[in-house]
């Protein structure tokens, strides 16, 4: 014989019907057995016939109290199926499994979030000696292992040394619903990791960017010129914001937003903060949450005339029938220390030095690329200096107070689709074309990048992300994949000989000579992830 524990659930309604049922039964009993007992000279037929009557009566009863318990069962299985149904679909349910399935990935790729994190690898705890060990043999032993492990990691010091640098792919982040589709846009939340959420749309999403003071609310930017505000605190895939019912709403695709903090005080203690967004229609709008989204233009980006030489040296300008006046807008970068201060990025290929307190002019202009400008982005160091990639294949450094470009990169007769300066380093960018991404250091070279990690074959990269805190790279695919790499091996100053200070251009000269154009063999194609 086995005995084993089993449980069933019941409601109140089960039990009730249960208790009923056996009370029905007990009545019936005495009220026949009270019936025989006050009958007692019926004729022995009649007799007869009574009790063969109540044996019918109590079989009956008794098929009656099976049917009751058939019923009971199969309500109660009834009720466990629909219990379970909902506990399956359950937003707790689900949420418990989320965390436990990052508990366990957690486990299984503890080496490579190590990595990211830039935290010790875990190793997993050797099983315990017996106690019957001598204490002298287990001390030989410890010595022992503890001379191993030097020596392998004198070995690995050894090993990376020799080693170039490189890009290690850790993980990727995918999703069916993106499967096939470009990356457009990423976007690191400014403080905190928030719930993951997937908004689907009817139009196809072209920026995205965090707020700074309130990191709950998402902008997103779409090709049909509408911007949208989500609240990933909420569950809603409904935006709690959009353009769509305004009158000033972008006509064209919104290639770039952000979320930009201005002074409002001479003090620069007050800040306000504001959306600002670039068109292919040719303004750069500032949005301002109130009772919805109101719309400020600052400014409309116009064609610039084409400018040729006379044989004297004197320059003329030539008239054109342009059908637009309007240049479109690709992208903008705002000052990183005068919020006022900004460039803007044209499809004409010139970058548009502009103020927030001017909507007509330009306050310079850098005529250097040939095709539309996709990125402009400033050095995080030296606020002097901006990096701009183009459609023309070229990679342009700037310094903001000449409008000839410092230091230009032709490698390839590939699309430069987007630049990023590393968060570590003012010598360090990121560039990356369809079909590889590039890591150049420019105190190393300025001719050669110095990490090159080439696609799979299919697979085209679309944009690019440095990671604040870690030395790690996000770069997104045609794919729908979003990859992490880790750059290993990477040289430091000491290494290169130079130092890290940079005094904005003057340090600069030290990299190459003014106007050098630097070309090789290798193709390059930066793109910046927001």
């Amino acid at each position: 014989m086995r005995l084993c524990s089993t449980g069933i659930m019941s409601t109140a309604w089960d039990l009730y019907d249960s208790y009923n049922a056996m009370e029905l039964l007990s009545l019936s009993v005495k009220q026949s057995s009270a019936e025989s007992s006050s009958k007692a000279n019926v004729l022995p037929k009649d007799r007869e016939q009574r009790l063969a009557g109540s044996t019918t009566e109590k079989s009956s009863e008794a098929s009656s109290l099976m049917d009751i318990e058939n019923v009971i069962l199969a309500k109660i299985r009834e009720d466990e199926e629909d219990l379970s149904d909902v506990i399956l679909k359950s937003d707790r349910f689900h949420q418990d499994l989320f965390f436990m399935e990052r508990v366990l990935m957690e486990n299984i790729f503890q080496p490579k979030l190590a990595a990211y994190r830039q935290l010790p690898v875990l190793k997993e705890p050797e099983p315990e000696e017996p106690e019957d060990f001598l204490e002298n043999a287990k001390n030989e032993e410890v010595e022992e292992e503890l001379k191993k492990e030097e020596e392998e990691e004198i070995e690995i010091v050894a090993e990376e040394s020799t080693i170039p640098a490189n890009l290690e792919r850790l993980w990727s982040f995918s999703c069916e619903l993106t499967k096939g589709l470009n990356v457009s846009s990423l976007a690191w939340n400014k403080t905190n990791p928030w719930p993951e959420r997937i908004y689907q749309s009817p139009y196809g999403v072209t920026a995205v960017d965090f707020s700074i003071g309130s990191p709950n609310l998402l902008a997103v930017g779409y090709h049909n010129g509408i911007i949208a505000i989500y609240n990933v605190w909420s569950n809603s895939n409904i935006p709690v914001l959009d353009s769509s019912e305004s009158p000033q709403k972008h006509l064209g695709p919104v290639w770039q937003l952000q979320w930009i903090e201005q002074d409002r005080g001479t003090t620069g203690d007050d800040k306000r903060e504001i959306l600002v967004s670039i068109s292919a229609d040719g303004r750069i709008s500032k949005w301002v949450i109130r009772k919805g989204l109101d719309c400020y233009d600052l400014m409309r980006l116009k064609r610039s005339t084409v400018v040729g030489n006379k044989k004297g040296g004197e320059k003329e300008e030539k008239d054109e029938a342009l059908i637009s006046r309007q240049a479109p807008g690709m992208c903008f970068a705002f000052h990183p220390k005068d919020t006022n201060i900004y460039l803007a990025g044209t499809e004409e290929g010139h970058i548009h030095k502009c103020s927030c307190s001017y909507n007509e002019q330009y306050l310079d202009t850098y005529r250097g690329h040939k095709g539309p400008v996709y990125k402009v982005t400033w050095n995080p160091f030296c606020h002097d200096v901006f990096l701009s990639c183009s459609a023309d294949w070229g990679v342009i450094i700037w310094q903001q107070e000449n409008v000839k470009p410092f230091l230009s990169f032709y490698p390839t007769t590939s699309v430069v689709y987007d630049v990023a300066w590393s968060p570590k380093s003012s010598y360090i960018f990121a560039a990356a074309n369809e079909n590889r991404v590039e890591i150049w250091d420019l105190r190393i070279s300025t001719l050669d990048p110095l990490i090159v990690n080439v696609a799979n074959p299919g697979i085209k990269f679309t944009t690019i992300l440095f990671a604040k805190q870690t030395d790690c790279l996000l770069v997104g695919d045609s794919d729908g994949q979003v990859s992490v790499y880790e750059l290993r091996n990477m040289p430091t100053a000491l290494d290169s000989g130079q130092t890290e200070s940079c005094s904005c251009c003057p340090g600069w000269s030290t990299v190459a000579p003014p106007w050098l154009t630097a070309t090789s063999a290798s193709r390059v194609q930066v793109i910046l992830l927001p």
